[in-house]
């Protein structure tokens, strides 16, 4: 599967009915947060990919702010490297 397959449904899947709850993978970040993110879903294998969200209960929307990938220390979206 693609990795653009795999992050589409699987945000289908983790942020549709509950995107703010926590779980395992998901989970609220701390201010201040790249692109002022308020939440964050790891997936993919080893979780190296990171979604980064916000929510907005009134409207039961939610906004994909940024997608990148984790490498140990490191959150790279784009080409620029943010810490995390």
């Amino acid at each position: 599967m693609s990795a653009s397959r795999l992050l589409r449904r699987t945000i289908k899947e983790q942020l549709t009915d509950t995107p703010a709850d926590e779980t395992r993978n998901r989970k609220p970040l701390e201010p201040p947060a790249p692109f002022d993110a308020s939440w964050e879903l790891r997936c993919g294998p080893k979780n190296r990919f990171r979604v980064l969200y916000d929510v907005d209960s009134a409207s039961r929307a939610v906004w994909i702010l940024a997608i990148g990938t984790k490498d140990r220390n490191r959150l790279l979206i784009g080409e620029e490297e943010y810490e995390s």
